[in-house]
């Protein structure tokens, strides 16, 4: 068994990083406006930190409950949100304004009720 407590920190600092990423992106309405101005740069600047966020905190999450958790909701791509991590944090300058729009308004808002239910069931 794992520790239930370390557990539930860990998804409720990632809703928290979901909550930001929804916030930051809420204005941004195509790729084009992360990159065509200091204003999308400063929000594609702060949704990567909190992608990266996202994506170390699901690594922890992981180790902590030993690989046992994230396996049970297969709805979300758990290594693709790790792997996302690491090309954000190894290979910024080469991001993708298209990819990180798109994980945004689709993969985001798709990841949040499956961490509500995972915090929930773990109370």
């Amino acid at each position: 068994m794992y520790d239930n407590d370390v557990a539930k920190e860990i998804v409720s600092q990632m809703l928290a990083a979901v909550a930001r990423v929804q916030r930051r992106a809420s204005g941004i309405t195509s790729p084009n406006d992360f990159v065509n101005s200091e204003e999308g740069i400063d929000k594609f600047d702060a949704i990567a930190m909190m992608l990266i966020a996202l994506g170390e905190s699901c690594k922890n999450l992981d180790k902590v409950t030993r690989g046992q958790l994230l396996p049970i909701y297969p709805q979300v791509d758990w290594k693709g949100v790790m792997g996302l991590r690491d090309i954000m944090s190894h290979h910024y300058f080469d991001a993708n304004a298209e990819a990180i729009f798109t994980v945004c308004k689709k993969h985001i808002p798709a990841i949040k009720p499956v961490l509500e239910t995972i915090l929930k069931e773990l109370s």
